[in-house]
């Protein structure tokens, strides 16, 4: 007799397990997801800046390019230095925000997809 309350109560917390599905699906799919992707992208936006040095090109712009110091060449160094960080940063920047726009894009895509389901399965063909 213990064994058919038991396997009652199983088949019991069982059902209640898919009433509570639709809610499981809602937090994944909204909370839980946009945040591992907002965490993942911070991730790949820190490797990003420090693969290509936007920071030190920052931190050194008034620096000579080469750390040449000879005497009549320091301020050619430091105005060619700048030039060319300049031109560094403009590109960083650049792709920077390139991957910026696919990461936003990325993540409205993949919040909007049930929406984007159901809005194709209810328009007419």
């Amino acid at each position: 007799m213990v064994n058919c309350k038991l396997l009652i109560v199983k088949c019991y917390t069982k059902s209640m397990f898919y009433l509570t599905l639709p809610v499981v699906f809602l937090q994944f799919w909204f909370v839980e997801l946009p945040l591992s992707l907002i965490a993942y992208f911070l991730s790949l936006n820190k490797a990003f800046l420090q693969l290509f040095s936007l920071g030190a090109f920052i931190r050194t712009f008034f620096k000579p390019l080469k750390n040449e110091y000879r005497e009549g060449l320091v301020g050619f160094s430091i105005g060619m230095g700048m030039v060319v960080k300049t031109i560094l940063i403009a590109a960083d920047v650049l792709l920077f925000t390139f991957l910026l726009l696919a990461e936003i894009a990325f993540t409205v895509f993949i919040v909007g997809l049930p929406f984007i389901t159901i809005w194709l399965l209810t328009v007419n063909s």
